[in-house]
């Protein structure tokens, strides 16, 4: 849908400069390349190597070139896998660039002329089909390369060429399937540069990260691993979300180039008509766009220069725009792996970008720790459980969390330095000195009361000022019963009732008093 407003083969790095097809290589690239060619002449033919390179440091640049020179060394030929067509085009074209004569194997590819190429790309289905019916000679290929190696469909595959050298490469070496784990299929991983060097090398972005804390303990783990869409659009499709996700990016990115990913097309819709609403120039993306229509977009995107683009599971592989400036995460992933392709959209570099926006509006930064952060690749790759054992889940995510007043509420607040309450410490101080729990709904009421004198000139407005913290309640109580382990959702409903009334009798008893330890002097008549 769219809507719009070798074996005993040495090569070395002089040998690689002399090169003169395709593209220049870059000295890490070069690096890489020497220690995959040293996996062809130390390891057997069958080996399966994993190559982990960031997204934008030219993963395919680099096995065009492993390509080019193992044809020129070897009387076998190479298969090319990718999981979607418009990556099958890029590496048919990058190849090409590299002087590798290649057939894409697509579902009308006539294959009458295969014995004219030494080098085939393929989708997996496609090419699983092809072998199935044996419409493709594969008794010469010596090598197959993966792309995106960490999708699990690639492996039905492995049968069909036991005798051949595969190399997968990915960003992420950690697998899209957790039962499915990366160390059952590949023998070792080689790690290439760190997103952190490609930046400070200039090759990639710095990202500046915008953090804001959602609630996702409504959110349903599916059977895949990660949140189920159905979930994900009752919580993004809500007025709080989306306004959410308007004024924060007004806040950080107006103007800018801006690439939206969500979780659902109900979602991305309403975002679109909310964006249009505002006046803003945004079209919607998904994958039920016929091919004219995406090319028709993603050109309407590229010469845009405050455009923005929401979509849905179409852009997070395959897509390279490097003049996107802006990336929001208006969604949440307990993927490791779609939260840095997602990033990586933003993330390449140009003369007039160094730095690129990130919004997360899915607790993901928390979760994952900052894009680019010194993860252990060889770590996760040999004990992938252990990696994801140790992530956080979402009440313990959100058990850290400060309550964010929105701006224009706090803009009510503006005379008090402080509006948090820290209710896990007060509980805890609380019950240290064999206090009873109860205190601590009383000090928080005091505070909010506090709060509210502060920023009035008689009881009439505090009452008023009182009558907008229903959120900050909200928060307080379910942090409340956390602690004293009571957590119904009745209880919780008449805890809320009953602090709302509790709060309005204090403002009423004591604003006096407190306006006169506030300010100093009694409220004037």
């Amino acid at each position: 849908m769219l809507v719009i407003k070798s074996k005993n083969l040495s090569i070395t790095a002089i040998e690689l400069e002399e090169r003169k097809a395709g593209k220049d290589l870059y000295s890490y690239q070069k690096e890489a390349i020497n220690k995959i060619f040293k996996c062809f002449e130390d390891k057997p033919e069958d080996y399966h190597l994993l190559f982990q390179l960031p997204t934008g440091g030219g993963k395919t640049v680099i096995f065009s070139e492993i390509v080019r020179q193992y044809l020129k060394h070897h009387n076998k030929k190479v298969l090319v896998l990718t999981h979607r067509i418009e990556l099958c085009k890029q590496t048919s074209n990058m190849l090409t660039e590299f002087n590798v004569n290649n057939k894409v194997i697509h579902s009308k590819a006539n294959l009458d002329d295969q014995e004219n190429y030494s080098c085939f790309v393929a989708m997996v289905e496609t090419l699983n089909n092809r072998l199935n019916d044996n419409k493709l000679d594969i008794s010469d290929i010596g090598l197959v390369i993966i792309d995106e190696a960490h999708y699990n469909s690639f492996t039905k595959l492995f049968k069909f060429f036991e005798k051949s050298f595969f190399l997968g490469v990915t960003a992420t070496p950690l697998s899209s399937n957790i039962q499915l784990p990366m160390n059952d299929n590949y023998d070792e991983l080689i790690v290439g540069e760190t997103i952190e060097s490609l930046i400070q090398n200039e090759f990639l972005s710095r990202a500046k990260t915008f953090l804001y804390n959602v609630g996702l303990t409504s959110l349903v783990v599916g059977a895949n691993g990660d949140y189920t869409v159905k979930s994900s659009e009752d919580l993004y499709s809500n007025n709080d979300m989306l306004g959410k996700l308007l004024s924060s990016y007004e806040e950080h990115s107006k103007g800018k180039k801006t690439l939206i990913f969500n979780n659902g097309i109900s979602t991305s819709l309403h975002v679109y008509e909310m964006f249009r609403a505002a006046g803003y120039t945004i079209a919607h993306l998904d994958n039920t766009a016929t091919k004219k229509e995406r090319e028709f977009i993603l050109r309407w995107f590229k010469k845009t220069p405050d455009a923005i683009l929401t979509s849905v599971s179409i852009l997070t592989t395959g897509f390279d725009e490097p003049t996107v400036d802006t990336i929001i995460l208006n969604r949440a992933t307990k993927s490791l792996t779609l939260y840095y392709q997602m990033i990586g959209r933003g993330s390449r570099i140009l003369k007039t970008k160094n730095t690129f926006n990130i919004i997360d509006l899915g607790n993901n930064f928390h979760r994952f720790g900052p894009w680019g952060a010194d993860l252990n690749w060889q770590s996760i790759f040999t004990s992938p459980n252990y990696y994801l054992d140790k992530l956080l889940n979402d009440e313990e995510l959100e058990s850290n969390f400060e309550y964010e007043m929105p701006k224009e509420l706090r803009a009510e607040f503006s005379k008090s330095e402080v509006v948090h309450f820290d209710i896990k410490q007060t509980y805890r101080d609380a019950i240290k000195i064999g206090e009873s729990s109860k205190v601590v709904l009383e000090r928080s009421i005091a505070q909010h009361a506090k709060i509210c004198v502060e920023n009035s000139e008689d009881v009439y407005d505090a009452l008023i000022l009182a009558n907008k913290l229903g959120d900050d309640i909200e928060y307080r109580i379910h942090h409340y019963t956390k602690c004293i382990s009571k957590s119904t959702t009745n209880f919780a409903d008449w805890l809320k009732d009953d602090y709302g009334i509790k709060l309005r009798l204090y403002l009423r008893d004591n604003f006096d008093t407190i306006f006169e330890e506030v300010f100093g002097h009694p409220p004037e008549d």
